[in-house]
């Protein structure tokens, strides 16, 4: 299955109550395996956890630590890009130039890096030799 396929898929699985607003992610580790995940909202967290957590916790679940390429697709007029602390997740299991896609239901899609989605981003490399 490709990364597209998987996250439209999860992507109807979402738990969307409140907004309404259904996103997929779907993730390649480094190894191949594919990961997914929705967003799940709940009444005292309306805005809920996001589809790209719930992949990486999935990866990281099965043993996977590295990510190879990210999907992520939602009912939007254009592709909606991570939330920051999706973004941080993303930086922390992939490398800069891993690719991600954002796409939107009606196919619209724009491809960019977790590089990009988050410049600068604090990794480990600022902690060594402490």
């Amino acid at each position: 299955m490709s990364l597209k396929d998987a996250a439209l898929s999860v992507r109807e699985k979402a738990y969307a109550p409140y907004s309404n607003f259904k996103v997929g992610a779907a993730i390649r580790a480094t190894s191949g395996q594919v990961f997914s995940g929705c967003n799940v909202e709940n009444v005292a967290y309306p805005e809920g956890t996001c589809a790209e957590a719930g992949a990486i916790a999935a990866m990281v679940a099965a043993g996977e630590q590295q990510l190879a390429e990210v999907y992520v697709v939602a009912s939007s007029p254009q592709p909606v890009p991570p939330c920051g602390g999706c973004r941080q997740k993303l930086a922390e299991f992939g490398k800069r130039d891993v690719k991600v896609t954002l796409a939107s239901v009606d196919g619209t899609e724009l491809e960019t890096t977790i590089g990009q989605l988050l410049p600068g981003a604090f990794d480990a490399s600022y902690m060594e030799g402490t």
